[in-house]
């Protein structure tokens, strides 16, 4: 059985509405965990299915951090000016700016880092572990590993989002996917530092 507290609780931590949190936690036989990790595995499956509609309207966002040294635009889109208005979408587009002004991001996502970008730090990564002494299947599985990490490091979209490392900006996305019902999208964003 599993009682009102637990789906209010669930609820309250994923927004998720209740009847999903109490098939969930019905699901999960009233583990919250298990229960939790089943709605963020179905927001990602209706992310997934909403990615290829449109992305006509949304806002721009700006954040100035309290030093005045630091500011953000951002270009983030939904499929309606319904949800672009509201508190869910305005809330992720604050803290995707929040990630911006802290992480320092290049890129959007993987896909838009530059060949030659790449191939100039693939080649600083094999300059620095050459003279290791290791097996060249070795050297080439550290270089992967550290141009991995940088990717992961420049690109908004894989970085750890700074409140839950335990999420990635994609994965906070495809949450408010899933709560919202909509596409989002990040377009682009600027950083501005002095």
């Amino acid at each position: 059985m599993v009682s009102i507290d637990h789906i209010k609780q669930l609820r309250e931590e994923t927004g998720v509405s209740p009847t999903d949190c109490k098939k969930a936690l019905e699901e999960a036989r009233g583990d919250f965990k298990k229960a939790k990790d089943l709605l963020r595995i179905r927001g990602q499956a209706v992310a997934n299915k909403k990615v290829s509609r449109e992305t006509s309207r949304g806002l721009v966002d700006a954040y100035i951090h309290p030093n005045a040294k630091t500011g953000v635009l951002l270009d983030i889109r939904c499929e309606s000016d319904f949800v672009a208005k509201s508190v869910e979408f305005k809330t992720l587009s604050h803290e995707i700016c929040l990630q911006i002004a802290a992480m320092k991001p290049l890129f959007i996502k993987e896909d838009d880092i530059p060949e030659e970008f790449v191939d100039g730090e693939k080649k600083i990564y094999q300059e620095q572990v050459k003279d290791s002494g290791k097996p060249k299947n070795i050297v080439d599985q550290i270089v992967e590993g550290k141009l991995n990490k940088y990717k992961q490091s420049v690109c908004l979209l894989a970085q750890p989002w700074i409140k839950d490392d335990s999420l990635s900006i994609k994965n906070l996305i495809e949450q408010a996917i899933g709560k919202i019902g909509e596409n989002i999208e990040v377009k682009k964003f600027s950083r501005f530092e002095i």
